[in-house]
């Protein structure tokens, strides 16, 4: 049996809840073995490393439930220049900046193939665990579809052979092509329910795929195990994807009451993504974007109403996990998103569950990550100081002391 590791005398977040008092947590083989006031100073641990952690927050790895780790700049002119392959390498960077941001678990929406995923998972990389969708579903002339007024083709996302294309129409097309995914490897399948912010031929408050199409996709995904995920933000696409029983809701701008209480209803998960639109301002306000003005104004036209949504689905008891659409975004500032969160109606410890705990619901195999409990995953992040507040969550990129993975210390390095 290896040696335990002991963080002593933590405040520690369970997942759930703040603990009373100083916390221990101790680490074997990868696994959390115990947690608990004393927790490490039995006699079995004499011989543990231990880890002073007084006066410091121990948290549960964070995960983000939307992220393109694969691009840097989607939907400007700079993707449509850059070499292919240099996205697989840029890749490799974003990949350690939202690890060394805390961030242990992503779901990947669209980019990351298995290749990613197996380099990860083998060390080739260092990186958060991932788990893909490898291409995003679309109708054609959907939110998913590559072409631009042009007549070419956006490089974002393109298709190759471990990434096969996500267009397709009719309910036996689309049949085919989410085969075609679960083959390719996809833990979830991502649809496009409804246009988008930067398809710059789509406007997000028009449904795309029919509720026949959307059925047929969760029918073949559940056959697998696996579930759907839908970019959704007009209100007849989230209507249609929750009617159809996907499970988790991405961006939600368009919420009416009616679809707040299908999530209710039918238990799914809203993943706001709060930040994205706010990063295609901030990318407009600069002049260096190389977005379309087509798709700054739309940004502009829907962040308002998409913060009045998420908050009315959180005063009504609406499941929320993170996510932030990193990539869109800059890779490592996925913490962003939590003080968005705050923003909207969230408690600090219902930001910090919607960071661990619930999303760890959607992550297979479950109830592996998102807690700090026996026989979970040792993903841990140690804070320097006690997080108290909401307040303190717009610096809370400053405050990481160490990020553990698997219960090996990750950042910063020995």
């Amino acid at each position: 049996m290896t040696l335990a590791t002991v963080l002593k005398n933590g405040y520690v977040f369970d997942g759930e809840r703040f603990l009373p008092g100083q916390t221990d947590v101790v680490i074997r083989d990868g696994m959390i073995e115990a947690v608990g006031r004393d927790a490490g100073s039995v006699d079995a641990y004499a011989e543990a490393t231990v880890v002073d952690c007084a006066g410091r927050t121990v948290l549960p790895g964070l995960i983000d439930l939307h992220v393109h780790v694969m691009t840097s700049t989607p939907g400007s002119i700079q993707a449509m220049v850059d070499p292919y392959s240099l996205q697989f390498y840029e890749s490799v960077r974003n990949l350690e900046a939202t690890l060394r941001a805390g961030v242990t678990t992503v779901r990947d929406a669209g980019g990351a193939d298995l290749g990613a995923k197996q380099a990860v998972e083998t060390g080739v990389v260092k990186g958060p665990r991932l788990r893909i969708a490898v291409s995003i579903m679309s109708q054609t002339g959907g939110h998913g579809d590559l072409w631009h007024p042009s007549g070419l083709d956006s490089p974002d996302f393109g298709p190759h052979p471990g990434r096969p294309s996500g267009i397709a129409d009719g309910v036996e097309e689309v049949r085919k092509v989410t085969r075609t995914l679960l083959r390719a490897g996809a833990d979830q399948i991502k649809i496009c329910s409804t246009g988008g912010v930067l398809s710059p031929t789509t406007d997000p408050r028009h449904s795309q795929f029919t509720p026949a199409e959307i059925a047929v996709v969760v029918e073949e995904a559940g056959m697998q195990g696996k579930y759907v995920m839908a970019h959704a933000q007009g209100t007849a696409g989230i209507i249609n994807a929750l009617w159809a029983g996907v499970r988790t809701i991405e961006h939600g701008i368009y919420l009416t009451d009616e679809a707040i209480q299908l999530f209710l209803d039918t238990k799914a998960y809203l993943v706001p993504t709060l930040s994205a639109p706010l990063a295609v301002i901030r990318k407009g306000e600069s002049g260096t974007s190389g977005l379309s003005q087509q798709v700054i104004d739309k940004a502009q036209q829907v962040a308002e109403d998409h913060r009045q949504s998420v908050a009315r689905a959180i005063a009504a008891g609406v499941r929320v996990g993170m996510g932030t659409d990193a990539g869109v975004g800059a890779h490592g500032d996925n913490l962003e998103e939590l003080a968005l969160m705050a923003d909207a109606g969230m408690t600090l410890e219902q930001v910090l569950a919607a960071s661990t705990s619930v999303p760890g619901e959607l992550i297979t195999p479950l109830n592996s990550v998102g807690r700090l409990a026996e026989k979970h995953l040792a993903d841990i992040v140690v804070l320097n100081g006690q997080l108290e507040s909401t307040e303190q969550l717009a610096g809370l990129r400053s405050m990481i002391g160490q990020v553990y993975q698997g219960g090996v210390l990750q950042f910063p390095t020995v």
